[in-house]
């Protein structure tokens, strides 16, 4: 006698089962604050919620700001730092290799507060002096660690192109920065944007830190409301209203990756 067994759902049907779910959670949540402004005074927590959700919407660009500079000026630096990791000068190869391995390996909540602190609070240029703003040395706090992940990211693509094809383009003539220029850096974008996408959305997430030195973001903003508002269930709430914008921006990358992952894999 047979025994059926539960099988786990295929790739496809578990994706459909997670869109579905999302779905209906977001379905949810606008009936929920939908709810909430039919209610008014009637609802407190629902009403205090609507209040503030401009003022947290608006701190989420904060957040979103701050993780767009920061994997920016990582993705510069990593894109220099990348083949110092491979130079042949041995030098400049364990000062690539030092600085990789201390800012990948650092708590970002370190680097955060040495940014903070470390940096200096103004700039004197000539006759002018420019602040140096919190959100900004938040920024560089979260560069650094970008940069590093981003130069391995960057050294492993190099490292993935079979070295035939090095071979085969220096037997045309071709000098050893056109081979890099124009047949290895065009297959490494491809092995780098997922894991590149992974790395924004972790600095995205990572930038809740920033509320720890002062700046005010979304997390800022959702701890101003509950002591403002000063109800047990209202702290509740926020926080999962906190929650659920971080997921409703960093899932969409995630998805976007997987494909990313099934479009550019490699055998």
């Amino acid at each position: 006698m047979a025994i059926d067994t539960l099988s786990p759902p295929a790739p496809r049907e578990r994706n459909r089962l997670v869109a579905l779910a999302s779905v209906v959670a977001v379905a949810g949540l606008l009936a929920w604050l939908e709810y909430g402004i039919a209610q008014g005074t009637n609802n407190p927590t629902l009403a205090a919620l609507v209040t503030w959700a401009p003022a947290l919407g608006k701190s989420l660009w904060v957040n979103i700001e701050i993780s767009l500079l920061a994997i920016a000026l990582g993705t510069l630096a990593g894109l220099l730092l990348g083949p110092l990791l491979l130079s042949p000068v041995w030098i400049v190869r364990v000062i690539a290799r030092c600085y990789v391995q201390v800012f990948r390996n650092a708590p970002l909540l370190v680097l955060i507060y040495f940014s903070t602190y470390v940096f200096p609070f103004e700039i004197a240029i000539g006759r002018h002096t420019l602040p140096f703003s919190d959100w900004f040395k938040v920024t560089l706090g979260l560069a650094l660690p970008a940069s590093a992940n981003f130069a391995e990211i960057f050294r492993g693509a190099i490292q993935s192109i079979p070295h035939a094809q090095w071979d085969a383009a220096r037997s045309l003539a071709f000098s050893r920065t056109q081979v890099f220029r124009w047949i290895i850096l065009p297959q490494c974008v491809k092995r780098m944007l997922p894991p590149w996408m992974n790395l924004y959305a972790s600095i995205t997430m990572a930038t809740a830190l920033a509320s720890l030195v002062g700046v005010h973001d979304l997390l800022d903003t959702a701890q101003v409301a509950s002591n403002t508002v000063a109800r047990a269930d209202f702290t509740v709430v926020v926080y999962f209203t906190v929650l659920g914008l971080f997921f409703a921006y960093c899932y969409p990358i995630a998805r976007f990756t997987r494909r990313l992952e099934k479009r550019y894999a490699f055998s």
